[in-house]
C-alpha cells in the first residue's frame, strides 16, 4: 500500500478541511477523471482499492494516473485505553482531499468504460464523486 518513504514528523495535528482545493482541479494527464465533490480523506486502503477496481475493468488498456498521494500520519490508541499517556501510536496514512481535486485520471478507452471504471471506484471512496472530461 502507498505510503511515504520518509517523513517530516512522526505525527501531525488534524487540521481542518475548510475551502476548496488549491491545486489538481484540472485533467492535466487523461482524458476523464474524478473530482471530488465534498472534503474527507482518503485512506491508503481505500486509494488501492479503487485503483484495482479500476484496473480490474479496463483489462489492461489505456492508462491510469492517481493524483492523490497518502502523506498524512493518523495515530490511534488501543481500545479501552485510560485517558491521558500522550497521542497514540501511528495507525494508517491519509490522503486530505478537497472539492474541486481531481482524484484519479483515465486515457486511452472509451467514455462508456471510462464512466463504468470509474464508477466502480467512486464506490470505494468515502466521499461524493464526479465524472469529469477534458474540454478542448
Amino acid at each position: 500500500m502507498l505510503e511515504p518513504k520518509r517523513s517530516k514528523h512522526r505525527k501531525q495535528m488534524k487540521g481542518r478541511m475548510r475551502g476548496r482545493s488549491k491545486g489538481a482541479c484540472k485533467l492535466d494527464f487523461g482524458e476523464y477523471g474524478l473530482r471530488a465533490m465534498e472534503p474527507g480523506w482518503l485512506t491508503a486502503r481505500q486509494i488501492e482499492a479503487a485503483r484495482i477496481a479500476i484496473t480490474r475493468h479496463m483489462q489492461r488498456r489505456g492508462k491510469l494516473w492517481f493524483r492523490v498521494f497518502p502523506d498524512k500520519p493518523i495515530t490511534k490508541k488501543p481500545a479501552e485505553t485510560r485517558m491521558g499517556k500522550g497521542k497514540g501510536a501511528l495507525d494508517h496514512w491519509v490522503a486530505v482531499v478537497k472539492p474541486g481535486r481531481i482524484i484519479c485520471e483515465l486515457e486511452g478507452v472509451t467514455e462508456q468504460i471510462a464512466r463504468e471504471c470509474l464508477a466502480l471506484a467512486s464506490h470505494k471512496l468515502p466521499i461524493k464523486t464526479k465524472f469529469t472530461i477534458r474540454e478542448v
